[in-house]
């Protein structure tokens, strides 16, 4: 059995300069829903054994808050190959992996987020939103094994509801599109 965990970036910030897509920041919203997620995957015993950001700036801070706040002692990497990809590509890169972790977290972007877990689960329409995390089991020995309809949908947990829960939070949980 494996686990994957996809975790959508928080909420970027548009009005803070920046050269590039690759290149926006999170929102204070944005930082403070990846802080709480961070927290609730401590809290329900479910850190993964090891996570990986795409190389966006958005991406690599989310990842970075939610494992400090966290306060997660699994390895954390940078892949670039997960920015500005495909579910196919997302896809090729976990089968291709050559650590077998029992569960992976991935820190990415829409649509390719809710394009591969509606994949992964059978195709299947699910909308991602920013800071949120779903899990996918899949009944696999080795993550090269991960295909098409493999998985099923364990959990999906936006930030709007798990900040709410979250008494370090403040009440201001992140949402939206970004």
């Amino acid at each position: 059995m494996r686990s994957l965990i996809l975790f959508r970036h928080g909420k970027s910030d548009w009005d803070t300069p920046f050269t590039s897509d690759h290149e926006r920041q999170l929102a204070n919203r944005g930082k403070q829903a990846a802080g709480c997620m961070g927290r609730l995957l401590r809290q329900i015993g479910q850190v993964p054994e090891l996570a990986v950001s795409s190389s966006a700036v958005r991406a690599r801070e989310t990842l970075h808050i939610a494992a400090n706040a966290g306060r997660w002692a699994c390895p954390v990497r940078v892949e670039a190959a997960l920015y500005e990809s495909s579910p196919d590509d997302v896809l090729d890169w976990i089968r291709r992996l050559q650590d077998n972790p029992e569960s992976l977290l991935l820190t990415g972007h829409e649509p390719t987020w809710s394009a591969l877990a509606g994949q992964l689960i059978g195709g299947a329409l699910l909308r991602v939103p920013t800071a949120a995390m779903l899990r996918i089991d899949c009944e696999i020995e080795q993550w090269s094994q991960i295909a098409p309809a493999a998985g099923e949908l364990r959990w999906l947990m936006p930030p709007k509801t798990v900040c709410k829960l979250d008494p370090t939070s403040r009440g201001r949980p992140s949402a939206g599109h970004g």
